[in-house]
C-alpha cells in the first residue's frame, strides 16, 4: 500500500480498488450527455455519488465519444471551473477534471482541482500540459489512445512505447512518478476485438504504474449484452472491473457508483484479503 497527498486531501492506494465517478457537465455525452448540464443538478449529482461511495469525482466539460463535437477551450473552461470551485468547496473529495488542454488544466488547478486526468497522455500538445501539471504537481493519469484502430504490432507493445513517451514528459517536468496512473484508454483507438485483449492482458502494464480503468457504459460493452442502450451496461461494467482488479487496477472509473461499491465489498475481500 501506498499513500499519496495532495493538498488536504490524500489517496490510499492497494487496500481497496478505489471509485472515481463520472461528471459529465455537458450535452452530448454518450451516455449521460445532458443530464448534469445544470450547475445545481451536477453538484447534487456529485455529492450523491460521494454518499454512494465515490473517493474521486472526475469532471468533464467535453464529450470525447466517437464523433463528438469539439468545443473552445474558452467555453470547456465556462463548464467545468463553476462545478469545480463549489466542490472544492462543499465536498470533502479528491476533484479530477477529464480534459486534454492545457488551459484547462491550469485554470481548474489554480482552483483546486486534485487530479488531472489527460486522454491522451500528455501528448495532444508540444508538452504544454506537461508544464502545467510539472508546476502544480497534482496526481496525473494519463490515458493511451490513438486516432486509428490500425496497429502494425503487438498491442501492448504499442501501449508501452506511447506510455514510454508519456513518462519521458513526465520526467522532463519533473512530475513526481509516484503521483502518476495509467490508464489502458479502453474504446480509444481500438476496436471490440482490441478493447477485449486489452482487458485480457492488463497484468501486462502494471509493472508501469497502477492503473485506472474506464469501461463505463461503453459501446463493447452493449454490444456484447445485444445491443443494449448506454444505461442498461452497469452489470457488463462491473464484471470488466471485478475481472481487472487483480491485474492492476487500482481506480475504476464509473457511472454507476452504488452498484460498484457493492460489487467492491465482496471482489475486494476475495482478491485483495
Amino acid at each position: 500500500m501506498k499513500i499519496i497527498k495532495i493538498k488536504d486531501k490524500q489517496l490510499e492506494i492497494g487496500k481497496r480498488t478505489l471509485i472515481m465517478g463520472i461528471l459529465n457537465i455537458t450535452p452530448d455525452s454518450f451516455s449521460d450527455g445532458g443530464d448534469y448540464y445544470d450547475i445545481d443538478k451536477a453538484i447534487n449529482h456529485a455529492k450523491k455519488m460521494i454518499r454512494d461511495g465515490a473517493d474521486i469525482i472526475d469532471v468533464g466539460g467535453m464529450s470525447t465519444r466517437p464523433g463528438h463535437e469539439e468545443i473552445s477551450v474558452e467555453e470547456e473552461i465556462n463548464r467545468v471551473l463553476p462545478v469545480v470551485k463549489r466542490l472544492v468547496k462543499e465536498v470533502d473529495c479528491l476533484i479530477s477534471v477529464d480534459t486534454y488542454r492545457w488551459e484547462v488544466a491550469l485554470e481548474v488547478l489554480k482552483a483546486g482541482a486534485h487530479i488531472i486526468n489527460d486522454v491522451w497522455g500528455l501528448q495532444y500538445d508540444n508538452g504544454e500540459m506537461a508544464k502545467i501539471v510539472g508546476e502544480y504537481k497534482p496526481i496525473l493519469v494519463v490515458m493511451h489512445n490513438q486516432n486509428s484502430k490500425e496497429y502494425k504490432e503487438d498491442i501492448m507493445l504499442s501501449m508501452r512505447k506511447f506510455f514510454e513517451k508519456s513518462f519521458m514528459l513526465i520526467d522532463n517536468n519533473n512530475i513526481p512518478r509516484e503521483n502518476v496512473f495509467i490508464d489502458p484508454g479502453i474504446g480509444f483507438g481500438k476496436d471490440i476485438t482490441l478493447n477485449l485483449e486489452v482487458l485480457r492482458r492488463l497484468g501486462e502494464l502494471k509493472d508501469i504504474a497502477p492503473i485506472l480503468l474506464g469501461t463505463s457504459r461503453k459501446r463493447f460493452i452493449g454490444t456484447l449484452l445485444g445491443d443494449v442502450p448506454p444505461k442498461e451496461r452497469c452489470e457488463g461494467t462491473i464484471s470488466t472491473n471485478i475481472l481487472s482488479i487483480d491485474k492492476g487496477v487500482e481506480i475504476i472509473r464509473v457511472h454507476d457508483v452504488l452498484e460498484h461499491k457493492k460489487a467492491l465489498l465482496v471482489a475486494d475481500k476475495i482478491i485483495r484479503g
